[in-house]
């Protein structure tokens, strides 16, 4: 696994080479500077997930340590992915009209921020382009990492797109579907957050052929499902303290495993409760619709689900071709870091 505090350290490689590029750009030195405390804020306090899991998919595709020279550029390309991950982050709590993210205020919300935070997001995600045109622009794989960025970035607004059309669509319960939810979470959650890290491993390494790259996409897909699975239900049953923010998904109307499975299972009446309930901004509301989740018995069913979808991926695992330098333990890696994971 890599070493985290190197890891953290490697931003801070970056951070001298943005406020250069910017100030030769002739930004004034008061915005480059709310251009790095952007960065800052809106990267500290996460897990790193995604970063790191970068620098892992190295170690576990070549079998041996990385040298110094691959794991600069390896954690450089997982900060690029943290940065992703921030400026999408962003526009997500914008929109959800969220209050914490990381047990603090979300960005928008700061003092001095507010509205320009759109602006904020948009400057962090060209960045990437930025970082990613200097270090890499000789590597032979430089176009098929720009290509996977805009993919990513293509499919997490299509993701998001489909998010909000359902939660804005005034407590109509019609369209939490199976369907919806599997669209919503391999888009907006699934792709950039495990396929996308492990896909720049294998093109930094060259690696990146269409078996490989369609294995991927077949065993990675589901398990950012998972992981999408986990954050619903930490949304309605976690601790707010382990999590860091306080669960909103019933009153903001969302599309959600837990929604999903109980409109499967209830009988008529629960289904009115839930009509007139879900997607209420009070408290009563939402206490109502936590009430039809217990007694569907939706906490035993996500256990259930969880020992389900890790025998799953565990055998789909076991079936990887590694004949093209695809790694079993890359997909290992990624999903003992999600593991039944609390937060």
């Amino acid at each position: 696994m890599a070493d985290r505090q190197k890891f953290r350290e490697v931003l801070h490689v970056l951070l001298p080479e943005i406020r250069e590029d910017l100030s030769q750009r002739g930004v004034p030195s008061t915005a480059n500077k709310r251009v790095e405390q952007c960065l800052i804020a809106n990267t500290d306090g996460g897990k790193l997930h995604r970063g790191l899991t970068v620098v892992d998919t190295g170690g576990g595709l070549l079998q041996q340590p990385l040298n110094p020279t691959e794991f600069l550029d390896l954690s450089i390309l997982g900060w690029l992915t943290e940065i992703f991950q921030a400026s999408y982050l962003i526009w997500d709590d914008i929109m959800d009209n969220s209050e914490y993210r990381r047990g603090r205020l979300c960005w928008y919300r700061q003092d001095n921020v507010g509205r320009a935070a759109i602006n904020d997001a948009a400057l962090l995600r060209s960045l990437i382009y930025i970082l990613l045109r200097k270090h890499f622009r000789h590597h032979p794989e430089y176009f098929g990492m720009l290509e996977l960025f805009n993919e990513a970035g293509l499919r997490t607004e299509l993701g998001q797109l489909s998010d909000m059309d359902t939660a804005l669509r005034d407590h109509s319960l019609e369209d939490m579907t199976v369907e919806t939810y599997s669209f919503i979470t391999a888009n907006k959650t699934a792709f950039y957050s495990f396929c996308l890290p492990v896909s720049l491993a294998l093109h930094y390494f060259q690696l990146a052929s269409k078996d490989n790259l369609e294995q991927v996409q077949r065993i990675l897909l589901p398990m950012g499902e998972y992981f999408q699975v986990q954050d619903d239900y930490l949304d309605v049953f976690g601790d707010p303290s382990v999590t860091g923010k306080v669960g909103t998904d019933i009153r903001d109307n969302k599309c959600t495993w837990l929604i999903v499975q109980a409109l499967r299972h209830c009988n008529t009446e629960q289904q009115q409760e839930l009509s007139l309930s879900y997607g209420r901004q009070t408290n009563l509301a939402e206490a109502k619709v936590k009430r039809v989740f217990q007694d569907l018995g939706l906490e035993r069913l996500y256990q259930e689900y969880e020992q389900k979808k890790i025998w799953e991926l565990q055998n789909i695992i076991s079936t990887v071709n590694e004949v093209n330098g695809l790694k079993k333990a890359v997909f290992q890696i990624a999903l003992g870091k999600i593991l039944r994971r609390k937060s």
